[in-house]
């Protein structure tokens, strides 16, 4: 194999390319006692921005109330470019969906527990988060859907 036919994966930056914080029931949020419900979701979206070259996003979004009033909400979209090439077509969208949100994790973790804490409010430390279990699934969900539509079109 010559050197231009190995694969090559390289991470050529990592950023924050959107960012927000909220805390619309301040300053009498703070002096409530009960202990806050956390809800966490995660999103991951990939793209194309040149030959051989992927921007990854990771949006971690984290929701923190005392039943209907919000304490915190805090978005982070975790991004980072990635040269990938030589790779074939089949690991392309385990690669972009697995691997590179597992790089972008720690620092989207850094940036909201930053975040919360600068806020006034006891740090949340997000719990590593299983990137192949969540792309496994999605498939399933994909191909059940996809299984479920030509079932409907046959019928």
């Amino acid at each position: 194999m010559s050197e231009q036919e190995n694969p090559v994966f390289a991470i050529e930056k990592i950023y924050i390319k959107d960012f927000s914080l909220e805390v619309p029931n301040a300053p009498q949020i703070f002096l409530e006692r009960e202990s806050p419900q956390v809800g966490i979701q995660l999103q991951s979206n990939a793209q194309a921005i040149g030959e051989g070259i992927f921007e990854v996003t990771l949006t971690t979004t984290v929701t923190s109330k005392i039943g209907e009033k919000t304490v915190f909400l805090v978005e982070v979209g975790q991004a980072g470019i990635f040269r990938v090439q030589n790779v074939p077509s089949e690991n392309m969208d385990p690669l972009l969906s697995i691997a590179c949100p597992n790089i972008l994790f720690p620092y989207a973790r850094e940036a909201v527990s930053d975040a919360v804490t600068r806020a006034g409010f006891a740090p949340v430390m997000l719990q590593p988060v299983n990137f192949e279990a969540l792309y496994m699934s999605r498939l399933q969900q994909q191909q059940e859907a996809a299984g479920g539509a030509a079932g409907e079109a046959t019928a």
